[in-house]
């Protein structure tokens, strides 16, 4: 044999050894890190390697995650369209939502068939709230495609990919069924208001989960297009131009509860998303004097939160909107966790006020209407992760929520005892 032949099948018998003794190298490709606004994508794709090596931890919360998911795989997709009545103006992609605490105070008759005027009952929710708009919908798109690219990141399966895909695409981009990027029927009282700028805040506490599940499937989903990525920016970039520059989005901004927490969150994720990083930054750094000296006590307690009749719930709630405020900061290069207020106020009492609830060490003193101790169990898991001593002890006494704890597999906090805003 000449030499040029030999060489070729040492080359080919050395390139075989090779493959055999590295078959994950050569079967699985290095998972790429997700932009995500909220998620620390590093944090996902170190993940991702731990499972595609074998670890033991995570499976049981990647099978929390994967029922999840497969439930989403025979529902929607949804479309603001479909809604029996359209929104005040008529326009049928225009979002609309009833305000959830206002209720009618007189019977519904031909001349009066909304059977106003209304009234507010704080904390008392409206079941006519959830027929007739884009409200509960919406919350499916949400929860739906996070779950669904979350899943699709972890296992490889296509048929998540595509699903949340399509949801999105059904949502927010096809010319027949696709919402127009803005927020101007939100909450609408009948008989009163056609919208209020507090209905901001049914995007703003779940929309940064559609923003990382973009982010997610933008590493290379099946079914998910470079025209289908482009067109989702040019909406993300409207709808951030809307809040900033409408009367309703200026109106939130300036609000001094957890409605003004969620506007900034969401508008420093859509910043840090859109590629807009001065804006995020300037957002976070501003909700240290904004927020967190106005908004928080020196004892950590949230007083406009606690005034509620659903005290606990919208302390929780509020710390969602903190801790994913933080995340962000993490990407801008602002420590929200390390500051502390002229008198002591800081992210971190804010939880620690929480634990002897959240742990079940000592029973919630303010009023609350419906007490779920899950509720603290991922803004504890936050402090825990930045640092807090207190939490992380606390760690192993947290009640999981429904569904299962899955903090190790999407690490930003989410609103665990569902009501609305």
């Amino acid at each position: 044999m000449s030499a040029r032949p030999r060489l070729a099948a040492l080359l080919a018998a050395a390139t075989v050894f090779a493959a055999v003794l590295t078959p994950a190298a050569s079967a699985h490709a290095a998972p790429k890190v997700p932009g995500t606004a909220v998620l620390d994508g590093t944090r996902l794709q170190q993940n991702r390697i731990r499972l595609d090596h074998g670890d033991a931890g995570l499976r049981g919360a990647v099978k929390d995650l994967t029922a999840r998911a497969d439930a989403w795989l025979d529902q929607g997709p949804w479309t603001v369209v479909d809604k029996p009545k359209p929104a005040p103006g008529g326009d049928v992609h225009d979002y609309l939502s009833q305000a959830p605490y206002w209720w009618p105070t007189r019977p519904r008759t031909a001349d009066n068939p909304w059977g106003c005027p209304y009234e507010q009952r704080d904390g008392q929710r409206n079941p006519e709230v959830d027929t007739g708009t884009d409200r509960q919908d919406v919350e499916k798109v949400f929860d739906s495609t996070y779950d669904l690219s979350l899943a699709w990141y972890y296992t490889g399966r296509r048929s998540y990919a595509e699903k949340a895909a399509r949801i999105l695409r059904t949502w927010f981009l096809d010319p027949a069924t696709k919402m127009n990027p803005n927020l101007n029927h939100g909450q609408f009282i009948p008989c009163k208001y056609d919208g209020r700028a507090i209905g901001i805040i049914d995007f703003s506490q779940s929309y940064t989960s559609v923003l990382d599940a973009i982010a997610i499937l933008n590493t290379g989903a099946p079914g998910w297009t470079k025209g289908d990525r482009s067109r989702m920016h040019d909406w993300n970039v409207a709808y951030r131009d809307w809040l900033t520059d409408s009367a309703f989005g200026k109106e939130e901004g300036a609000a001094k509860n957890n409605h003004g927490t969620f506007y900034d969150m969401q508008l420093a994720a859509l910043a840090y998303a859109t590629g807009d990083e001065r804006l995020a930054r300037a957002t976070v750094l501003d909700a240290r004097a904004k927020r967190i000296d106005a908004q928080i006590a020196g004892d950590g307690g949230q007083p406009q939160e606690l005034a509620r009749t659903r005290s606990w719930h919208y302390s929780t709630f509020d710390l969602v909107a903190y801790t994913r405020l933080a995340a962000i900061g993490r990407h801008v290069g602002v420590n929200l966790w390390a500051y502390q207020g002229p008198q002591g106020q800081s992210l971190f009492k804010a939880v620690d006020y929480l634990l002897p609830a959240a742990t079940g060490a000592a029973p919630w003193t303010h009023p609350e209407l419906e007490f779920h101790r899950y509720a603290a169990t991922d803004v504890v898991h936050a402090a825990a992760d930045a640092g807090d001593a207190q939490a992380q002890e606390a760690v192993r006494l947290l009640q999981a929520p429904p569904g299962g704890d899955l903090w190790a597999l999407r690490p930003a906090a989410e609103q665990l005892d569902s009501i609305a805003g």
